[in-house]
């Protein structure tokens, strides 16, 4: 992502405040893109009313939707300076209405606002969420309600010791795409990268092994990649955190002690079977992170809803 043309902000109409649609406002002002407000709506008890014809069903749905239209256009109404379109769409599953609009209109940038729990303050990430972070082909952003400070931090998570091409290729494009936003934001760059601890089960089943070496040696391979990687786009060792421990404890900890707006983060996209036996390290991540997250796929990602479009 060197550039921004066009935004999908996604509107959560029983929301009284919408962060999604007024980062994405803050961010076209800075990039000059142009925005569209997305909605879907859907009402089962429309499907059912089995004493309606077909047409007078399709006539309910089309005045619930012209409501909403309506409603959308008064919410964006204030908004003189800048180029807002609005859509609204009749679809029982909101995640497929909006990667379907994403495949057709080419959008570079998917903006939804995160719900918060209450008392806790944290982020809960809906089902909507979770099928957009492993089916959305374009970049989306999950916002919170805080805005972005001006000189402040972002922090780019990657796995510099990967030898996978698909990851190699991922890093690049986080460390690219927060670079741009930096630049956007007036923000610095961060990497994190997390190392795995000694397992314990070898210390005890091999009784040669020398653990303090072994993490010696771990600690030093991811050292080195990383700052080899953070060399690559002219960022120093100071702008590095290597830090032992799983990637969902690691990165939200750093994130916290830079008091990060942002973390931009790499998905592979799995999903089906394969997502629920080998699990997705980006989603645990994702999870416990209590700020702006960027979820990226691997470039020439294709969405498996692509394939049902065809």
């Amino acid at each position: 992502m060197d550039t921004i043309k066009r935004i999908i902000a996604v509107i959560d109409p029983t929301k009284d405040d919408q962060h999604g649609l007024a980062r994405s406002i803050d961010l076209a002002k800075k990039s000059g893109a142009s925005i569209t407000a997305f909605m879907t709506v859907y009402d089962f008890s429309y499907e059912m009313t089995t004493m309606l014809s077909g047409d007078e069903r399709e006539a309910m749905r089309d005045a619930v939707v012209k409501d909403r239209e309506l409603w959308l256009s008064d919410l964006v109404s204030p908004y003189k300076d800048i180029s807002i379109e609005t859509q609204v769409v009749w679809h029982n599953r909101p995640y497929e209405a909006i990667i379907d609009a994403v495949i057709d209109e080419k959008y570079d940038l998917v903006i939804k606002g995160t719900h918060q729990h209450g008392a806790l303050k944290s982020v809960i990430f809906t089902p909507t969420d979770w099928h957009l972070v492993r089916k959305c082909p374009a970049p989306v952003l999950f916002v919170k309600e805080m805005a972005w400070p001006a000189n402040g931090n972002i922090l780019a998570a990657v796995n510099a010791v990967s030898e996978n091409e698909e990851h190699v290729a991922l890093n690049k494009r986080v460390i690219k795409d927060a670079q741009f936003l930096c630049g956007l934001a007036n923000a610095t760059l961060n990497l994190v990268n997390a190392y795995p601890a000694t397992p314990v089960n070898i210390a005890i089943e091999i009784p040669e092994f020398n653990p303090g070496l072994y993490n010696e040696s771990v600690k030093k391979h991811h050292h080195e990649s990383t700052n080899e990687l953070a060399a690559e786009f002219n960022l120093s060792q100071e702008q590095c955190f290597i830090e032992e421990g799983l990637p969902e404890d690691v990165i939200p900890d750093v994130a916290k002690r830079l008091n990060s707006e942002l973390v931009v983060i790499g998905t592979v996209g799995r999903t089906g079977l394969s997502a629920a036996l080998v699990g997705n390290t980006a989603e645990h991540v994702i999870d416990s992170l209590d700020c702006d997250v960027l979820a990226l796929k691997p470039d020439g990602y294709v969405s498996p809803l692509a394939k049902k479009l065809d």
